[in-house]
């Protein structure tokens, strides 16, 4: 599970990551209710929704990255040889 993500697209990911958040508030309130089969599972979301918020972070910091790059390519006068 660990590294099923990094295969997904941006918006894969950050459909994944709000469907974790409900799955992961879902399971908080079963647990303050006292309904939960393995208490352990609400920590191992909160790692898998951390991963995700990596991985988001990552992809989109790349795009700014490569946004920024095209603009400063296309500001620059052509070079005449």
């Amino acid at each position: 599970m660990k590294n099923s993500f990094k295969n997904l697209s941006l918006p894969e990911l950050k459909a994944k990551r709000e469907e974790m958040n409900r799955k992961y508030m879902e399971l908080r309130f079963q647990t303050v209710i006292g309904h939960v089969e393995n208490p352990l599972q609400k920590r191992v979301m909160r790692r898998q929704i951390a991963r995700l918020n990596t991985l988001i972070g990552v992809q989109e910091k790349a795009q700014a990255l490569l946004n920024q790059k095209t603009a400063d390519n296309a500001q620059k006068p052509a070079v005449k040889a």
